[in-house]
């Protein structure tokens, strides 16, 4: 990868399998949730359900994708022993990103600072496709299409989804901007 990214363990090959959504991926969150909110204690700012499971309707990987606001990612003796003695492994290191994740690689953990660029575009990326039936109907049908293709590396299947998630965030964005959407305090932990 480029961008200054490095991917603990290297690239993988793994098969992309699409589910049906479930309504138990909130009771998983909360699970996760508790196990960071135990490890972290007040250094855990934010725990916010990302990612597709986190939008009721939309089939996904069954893996449960969190946001981790801490004070600063990149101050790692801060946060990470904490989250590797709870069981995550870490990932994938960049300038204001980490990702941890279980060993049975069905939860992975973005770490990210507080009024972030990264925290902001998930949240609201998530919160329009649980708004707006006609982007998550498209997002869910190329993530099907992209699902039944082969990838050398899980960050291809991510990359090929680009383009959409780009279009999509441009309409999340004036959908944000008319309807005042903001990341609120009310919202986390959720």
């Amino acid at each position: 990868m480029d961008r200054g990214v490095e991917l603990i363990g290297g690239m993988e090959q793994r098969a992309i399998v699409l589910v049906a959504y479930d309504p138990e991926w909130p009771a998983d969150f909360a699970r996760e949730q508790r196990r960071i909110e135990t490890a972290l204690g007040a250094a855990a700012i934010r725990i916010d359900h990302i990612g597709s499971t986190a939008i009721p309707g939309l089939s996904a990987k069954p893996i449960i994708d969190i946001n981790l606001t801490v004070r600063d990612p990149d101050d790692e003796a801060a946060y990470l022993p904490a989250l590797e003695s709870a069981g995550y492994l870490l990932r994938v290191r960049e300038r204001g990103h980490r990702m941890v994740r279980t060993p049975e690689l069905d939860v992975h953990v973005h770490v990210c600072a507080p009024d972030s660029d990264w925290q902001r575009r998930h949240l609201l990326f998530r919160d329009w496709l649980r708004h707006n039936d006609d982007d998550r109907e498209a997002y869910g049908a190329l993530k099907k299409t992209l699902a039944a293709q082969e990838w050398s590396d899980m960050n291809e299947y991510a990359a090929a989804k680009g383009p959409l998630i780009g279009e999509i965030t441009i309409r999340a964005e004036q959908w944000a901007r008319r309807s005042g959407w903001t990341v609120r305090a009310q919202d986390a932990r959720s």
